[in-house]
């Protein structure tokens, strides 16, 4: 059977436009000898997401973005996706934007729900977007640039006042305090030469004071452990009931007990021994004054005197 150039010519024509047809929308996205179904999220913002990123279900590739719209209405975004597999995709699931890695584009996760009715084709499914790395840093950068800024402002405002402050007198006044200062830090670089001099000098001497106090500790060890020996803890307990029975014998003194106590609080006691002191006196005053009328001694039988009260009799006052 013959066939004709003309039927090969529009057969290969027709081809071509099939072919033409199955590669613009294998570009577009569609793949038209394939069975898939169509599921729909919208977003706020898909900035990195492109058409054809891939769709994955736990990191399994199960689609791909077939159509990327904006709803002139809501302003959001709204994205097409191509599901190739049969899994059963339910109502609930979520479909996240992420970047896999920091270099690469954004493509879609679909995160399965646990209940709800199975998605079919036109569907819509809840939309997320998930932070990638560069997002993250980003964000992260962007209050610390603020503050950075306000810093540099701030240290701009710094500048400005020191130099209003460092006029020509006050940059004279600066240079002079570091020359005085270099000035002082060669004498005490030279000061620091002389003792380093004094000390090597006196090398000995140091070395000896040093010896003499080590000794000085080595005999302070033998005192203690001496004292140690001579059982200090027991003197002091000695010492310490010795303090408790003198405050025992003070507190009985206080409390009128004995006789040292009766002495002390006993005001009777007192009266009766200042009252036979000014008797004691008076006697002895009237024995001085009056001495016949105690020592009589008479050689012609004279009488005796009769007695007379002293003038200065206190007993009576």
């Amino acid at each position: 059977m013959n066939i004709s150039k003309e039927i090969k010519t529009a057969v290969l024509v027709l081809a071509s436009i099939a072919l033409f047809i199955w590669g613009y929308s294998y570009l577009k996205g569609t793949d038209l000898l394939l069975k898939y179904k169509t599921l729909r999220a919208q977003y706020d913002n898909v900035e990195g997401l492109a058409v054809s990123a891939p769709v994955t279900i736990s990191g399994l590739n199960v689609g791909k973005v077939s159509k990327i719209t904006i709803d002139n209405a809501t302003g959001l975004v709204k994205v097409e996706m191509q599901i190739k597999s049969d899994f059963p995709i339910r109502k609930s699931s979520i479909a996240e934007i992420y970047a896999p890695s920091p270099l690469g584009g954004k493509q879609i996760a679909i995160l399965p729900g646990k209940e709800g009715a199975i998605a079919v084709s036109g569907d819509e499914l809840v939309a997320t977007s998930k932070l990638g790395l560069t997002d993250e840093v980003a964000k992260q950068i962007v209050p610390l640039k603020d503050k950075i800024s306000k810093l540099l402002d701030n240290a701009n405002v710094m500048l400005e006042n020191v130099n209003q402050v460092l006029d020509a007198k006050s940059k004279e006044n600066l240079k002079a305090s570091i020359s005085n200062l270099n000035e002082t830090l060669a004498q005490f670089k030279e000061a620091s030469g002389h003792i380093s001099t004094i000390l090597e000098d006196n090398k000995t001497k140091i070395t000896g004071s040093l010896s003499n106090i080590e000794k000085m500790t080595a005999n302070f060890t033998k005192i203690s452990d001496s004292l140690e020996k001579e059982n200090l803890g027991q003197t002091v307990q000695s010492l310490q009931k010795t303090l408790n029975d003198v405050d025992e014998m003070l507190v009985d003194l206080q409390a009128g007990k004995g006789s040292m106590g009766k002495l002390l609080k006993d005001e009777s006691l007192y009266t009766n021994l200042n009252k036979t002191s000014k008797e004691l006196e008076l006697l002895l005053q009237d024995l001085r004054l009056n001495p016949t009328r105690y020592i009589n001694v008479s050689v012609f039988g004279k009488k005796n005197k009769p007695y007379q009260t002293p003038v200065n009799d206190s007993i009576k006052k």
